[in-house]
Parts: C-alpha cells; sequence; structure tokens
C-alpha cells in the first residue's frame, strides 16, 4: 500500500509542476495524462533509486563544499533525465531545458512533501 500511495502522490507533484512553462504533458484525453502521471512517476523512483545514490556518492566533495546546495541542481538534472527518459519511452511529458527541470523539481519535492504529510495526519502517524 506504501508503494502506491507514493507513486500517487508523486504523480498529483509531477501534474502541479506542470504548471511551469516548459514542462508539459502533452495532448490526450484525462486517461491517457492519469496514465502518463503515474508512469512518470514510477520512472522518478526508478530514477531516485538508481542514479541519485551514484550521483551522491561520487560527487560527495561538491554536496560537503556548497551545504548541500548541489542537491537542488542535481535533483534538477535528475528530473530533466526524467523528461528525457519519459520521451524514450514513448510517454508524451516533455521537460524543455534545465530551468524548468530546476523549478519542477523544486515543486516536485514541495509538493510530495505537503502531501506525505496529509497522508500521515490521515493516517493518525502524526
Amino acid at each position: 500500500m506504501g508503494i502506491l500511495v507514493q507513486v500517487l502522490v508523486t504523480a498529483i507533484a509531477v501534474w502541479v509542476s506542470t504548471v511551469i512553462p516548459g514542462i508539459d504533458l502533452g495532448e490526450g484525453s484525462t486517461a491517457a495524462k492519469i496514465g502518463t502521471l503515474i508512469g512518470v512517476a514510477l520512472l522518478i523512483g526508478l530514477v531516485n533509486a538508481v542514479v541519485k545514490p551514484l550521483v551522491k556518492f561520487f560527487g560527495c566533495v561538491f554536496y560537503i563544499v556548497t551545504l548541500g546546495l548541489i542537491g537542488l541542481v542535481v535533483n534538477g538534472l535528475l528530473f530533466w533525465l526524467t523528461g528525457w527518459l519519459a520521451g524514450e519511452l514513448g510517454l508524451p511529458f516533455t521537460v524543455t531545458g534545465f530551468w524548468p527541470a530546476f523549478w519542477g523539481a523544486i515543486i516536485v519535492a514541495l509538493t510530495s512533501w505537503a502531501l506525505n504529510i496529509v497522508w500521515d495526519r490521515v493516517r493518525g502517524n502524526d
């Protein structure tokens, strides 16, 4: 149940990030857009599970030197990578550049954080 909730939370967060110019969900029916959001949410989870630990390991000096601020850039680049991978997999999700990816990653992170807080309160895990 926890993985399903995380995928749905991430899908909602990605949907919220489409307010940024340069992040596009593509045309299609509502069902197609929901399918795309779920596919992108799964892709984000996969990228964060596989690529992000490698980047953190090999770039740990940069994390220390910048007091973690490089993490914002890394998250933006990973979001941009997710947009590229989505296109390669045939999902109509596009991220057109670094700055839309940067701000989109921030929006996804903040929205996911807020929705997880709400979910924890609903479940009774204050």
